[in-house]
């Protein structure tokens, strides 16, 4: 049988990650509450993502950015997440992660694992303090699906063997492109649009799922 190469794109908050980043800087800057209920209506279709992160990013304004160290130190990879990229790599495949969190926090993994691609949300930092802005194009749903494209291309994959994985609306239009889409402890909306769900807090069945 030919070796067939593909490409694995993941979502990465709660789902290549237990945690959602924005939510762990909100508890820092004391705005928690807030904004869960803009995160929980955005993952749910109610509100479009772009917006939803302007108005969530905004009540961070003026967190120090010493605070992002402390995040990144309380974030934990999903259960199989590591084992995952060791195995797509040591078998010749390309893994992306596409992020509606933000570089600022995320790029110490991406390094570390030696991700192929990344694309993020970066937050605006001004002398020391987050201004409550983000730095450039925002990371939407229709962004995780160009990414999806551009990396298929960039490493010689076609769509068609492309993966992608998430859990919430902003995902949906990277899933609808892919080659296969698996929904990880989705929302319902999403959980009924992709080919395959994982309802267990682990990634482990993935490399199973993808027939490698």
């Amino acid at each position: 049988m030919s070796f067939v190469k593909r490409l694995v794109q993941l979502d990465v908050d709660s789902t290549f990650i237990q945690q959602e980043a924005i939510e762990l800087l909100a508890a820092k800057a004391g705005v928690l509450k807030a904004v869960s209920q803009i995160t929980d209506a955005a993952m749910r279709g109610e509100l479009d993502f772009a917006q939803s992160l302007v108005a969530r990013v905004q009540l961070l304004a003026g967190l120090p950015a010493s605070v992002i160290a402390e995040v990144r130190s309380e974030i934990t990879l999903t259960i199989g997440a590591a084992e995952l990229v060791s195995l797509l790599h040591e078998k010749g495949h390309c893994v992306a992660l596409v992020s509606g969190g933000f570089t600022n926090i995320l790029q110490p993994i991406v390094d570390e694992m030696k991700i192929d691609f990344f694309r993020a949300n970066t937050l605006e930092v001004v002398d020391g303090l987050l201004t409550g802005r983000v730095i450039g194009d925002i990371v939407d749903r229709a962004a995780k699906a160009t990414a999806l494209r551009e990396f298929a291309q960039a490493c010689h994959v076609q769509l068609s063997d492309t993966v992608a994985i998430g859990d919430g609306a902003n995902d949906l239009d990277m899933m609808a492109i892919a080659g296969l889409s698996i929904a990880f402890n989705a929302k319902p909306v999403v959980a009924a649009a992709a080919d395959l769900q994982i309802n267990e807090p682990s990634l482990a069945s993935v490399p199973q799922l993808v027939g490698l």
